[in-house]
Parts: structure tokens; sequence; C-alpha cells
């Protein structure tokens, strides 16, 4: 029962993590799946919720990522404006936050496209695109991390 409230916690930190800058939130909550799977002598909570919990997670802990810069690029934006709004992005996260990271990007991108196309208006519509992906991530994060905590107590209570 130990290593089940401590699943249980690992879980819980996840979501909270998911919304929180700089704590990885989807392996957090992985490792409580993987934590209890495995004292468990990999019988609870079934091979198929640990499946489909690893590929969901997977799939958001790539799109938090990626999707600032898949975003950016659906609205038109350059590969050189992703790197440098990768670069801009994890210096503004460090320094200010996430809100900076946000404000960091958007304008990065906004700059690189605003010169590279000479057109303010696609520069304005890439960093927006950039904007909405990275909100969009934060969102699919915290509503993976929560749906695997539900799943889990789910599948584990009853």
């Amino acid at each position: 029962m130990d290593l089940y409230l401590v699943a249980v916690a690992l879980l819980v930190v996840g979501v909270v993590g998911s919304v929180a800058p700089l704590v990885p939130g989807v392996p957090l909550s992985l490792s409580g799946v993987y934590l209890y799977w495995w004292s468990t002598d990999f019988g609870a909570p079934g091979l198929a919720f640990v499946a489909t919990a690893t590929v969901v997670g997977a799939a958001a802990f790539a799109a938090d990522y990626f999707g600032g810069a898949a975003a950016a690029r659906a609205g038109g934006a350059s590969r050189l404006s992703a790197v440098v709004a990768a670069v801009v992005g994890v210096v503004a996260l460090l320094v200010t936050g996430p809100v900076g990271m946000l404000v960091g990007v958007t304008g990065a991108v906004f700059a690189v496209e605003a010169v590279r196309t000479r057109n303010a208006r696609q520069g304005l519509r890439s960093g927006v695109y950039a904007a909405v992906g990275m909100l969009a991530s934060a969102v699919v994060q915290f509503l993976v991390t929560a749906a695997v905590l539900v799943g889990f107590l789910a599948v584990t209570l009853l």
C-alpha cells in the first residue's frame, strides 16, 4: 500500500507539474503508473492501461516540446524562426519564467518573420500561431496528466 500512495503522489505532482514551469508533468505521471505496475509484479493496473497511458503521455510530451514550433510553422514561419524561438524560449523561461517564455517566443517568431518576409502582418500571424500552439500544448499536458490520474484511480480502486 505504501508504494500505491507514492504512485498516487507522483501522479498528483504530475498534474501540478503540467502547469508549473520546469516540472516534467507527464514523466512524473508515467513514473507513478510504472512504479505501481512494477510493485504489483506487472499485474495492476494492467498492460492495456499502461500501454495507453504511455502512448498518450509520449504524444503529449512531444506536443509540449514541439507544439509552439509546429504551430508557428502552420502559421507560415520558417525553420529559422523555430530555431530562434527555441533558443529565446529556453533563455526566457530560465530568466523570466513561463510568461516570459511565451512573450519571448511570440516576439522572436514575429521579429524573424517580419524581417524575413518584409511583412509585419505575416510576422504577427506567425507569432500568434506560436503563442496559441504553446498555450494549447500546456492545456493538453494538463488534460493528459489529469486523465492518467483519474484513469489510474479508476482501474486500481474499482
